[in-house]
């Protein structure tokens, strides 16, 4: 997938608008058993595959917070501002999980620009992060991120 690059000055007049979609993202069950192994969350809908079968999905589903933590990969792929020399995270507005990440999964990100503010040396921006799922038509995560970038 091609990414989109977009200077600092032009973001203004971008909100609204669709700043790009991430490339897709594996997420098997190494993958959430390390996430697993890292946050020290082990409940068995995650981690354990021969209870899951018998469970409300039928396998082991990733866990929310791994879902959002894909979200930095995510942006990366899905555009870039070239003239930022540094961005940091300032938090989230609102988080949802409206469906669950089956293992072997497949995810991509879209991204809107909904604010765009003028802070010292940089810009403050509102993103809305829509993550889809592969095959299904409900998005597994939507989000509103907020950075701060740094000319």
């Amino acid at each position: 997938m091609t990414r989109t690059s977009y200077r600092l000055d032009e973001l203004p007049q971008l909100v609204g608008r669709e700043l790009g979609t991430s490339d897709w993202v594996d997420v098997d069950q190494s993958r959430i058993d390390a996430f697993a192994q890292v946050t020290g969350d082990h409940q068995w809908i995650h981690v354990d595959v021969e209870r899951a079968k018998a469970g409300p999905f039928g396998t082991t589903i990733a866990h929310g917070y791994l879902t959002l933590s894909l979200l930095p990969c995510m942006l990366a792929s899905a555009f870039s501002l070239r003239d930022s020399r540094m961005g940091v995270n300032y938090g989230l507005n609102r988080v949802r999980f409206p469906a669950p990440v089956p293992a072997d999964s497949r995810l991509r990100g879209h991204f809107k620009l909904l604010t765009c503010e003028a802070i010292e040396k940089g810009v403050q921006l509102t993103i809305e992060a829509r993550i889809e799922r592969e095959g299904s038509d409900k998005p597994v995560c939507v989000a509103e991120l907020v950075a701060r970038r740094y000319g």
